[in-house]
């Protein structure tokens, strides 16, 4: 007579699903090809932050992914790695990182600088030194609510405005007569395409899991960029955009591809950063592959 066969004990470990991973960003409406639909994801939690608690939360571990100002790559207390999943970038005119000024810019000393994006501040300083000869004062400005030194300054002499508000909160015209977009200036000089924001995690994060969210940012990107016209008519107008103004905006002066000539332009703008001083060190780009 055959043994009988033995009884099992226990169930086979069974495959652990991965928690998803927390991502930070901001939500502009130049964002939107980059997180729109990453909420229904199971791969990814994604949450909304202000651009200047981007990085903060990158640190302390409340995000692991987080799409960052580029700067913050070489500026940030810990070493960073970036994921080459999207980014906030441009081959010429922004029409959203804007210097405004009532007089010629040859003459500037003195320039309001919008705080969401300490990259632009940076790049400002590169091109008004490169192409002018000009080493200004930035002075931080609170451009939502129009405040600087903690105390009301409606519209500066000299301003650098960025994102949404150069739409939404437009400048009158006839006070600025001297402008000039950065991200135009920055192609005219160097022929290469400027990247404002990139996804970043800490250099020690789980890199598994970085490649995880990462693959799944990629997929939901190609998939915005097919869709652009849904995501416009469902949100620009509620953001105070005319709806043929931000179709111009997101598929014309855009970029949202991380690939070899934004990877380039990336390195280039470290470079002149460094050696004007704007960061210490210069950290090579390492990409979580």
């Amino acid at each position: 007579m055959n043994a009988p066969s033995p009884t099992p004990t226990s169930e086979a470990p069974q495959h652990e699903t991965m928690t998803p991973v927390c991502l930070s960003a901001v939500r502009f409406l130049n964002t939107l090809p980059l997180i729109s639909g990453l909420e229904k994801l199971r791969d990814v939690a994604i949450r909304c932050s202000v651009p200047s608690l981007l990085l903060d939360q990158l640190l302390t571990g409340e995000a692991e992914l987080a799409l960052c100002s580029s700067i913050d790559y070489q500026r940030s207390t810990e070493p960073l790695v970036i994921a080459p999943c999207g980014i906030l970038g441009c081959n010429g005119p922004t029409m959203t990182v804007r210097l405004y000024s009532t007089e010629p810019i040859e003459s500037l000393r003195d320039v309001y600088c919008d705080t969401d994006s300490h990259t632009s501040v940076a790049l400002l300083q590169i091109l008004l030194a490169e192409r002018f000869g000009l080493n200004v004062n930035c002075i931080d400005y609170e451009a939502r609510e129009h405040v600087a030194h903690n105390r009301p300054v409606q519209w500066p002499d000299a301003m650098l405005l960025i994102g949404d508000k150069v739409v939404t909160d437009s400048p009158p015209a006839v006070r600025y007569p001297h402008q000039l977009d950065l991200g135009e200036l920055w192609h005219e000089m160097t022929g290469l395409p400027f990247v404002f924001a990139v996804w970043m995690a800490r250099a020690d994060a789980d890199a598994d899991r970085i490649r995880t969210a990462a693959a799944a940012l990629d997929r939901q990107l190609g998939r915005n960029l097919m869709r652009l016209d849904q995501i416009i008519a469902a949100h620009a107008e509620s953001r105070g955009w005319p709806v043929d103004l931000a179709r111009e905006y997101l598929t014309h002066r855009l970029s949202f591809r991380f690939d070899a000539s934004a990877l380039a332009g990336l390195e280039l703008f470290f470079e002149k950063a460094h050696a004007r001083g704007l960061i210490a060190t210069r950290r090579p780009i390492e990409i979580v592959c």
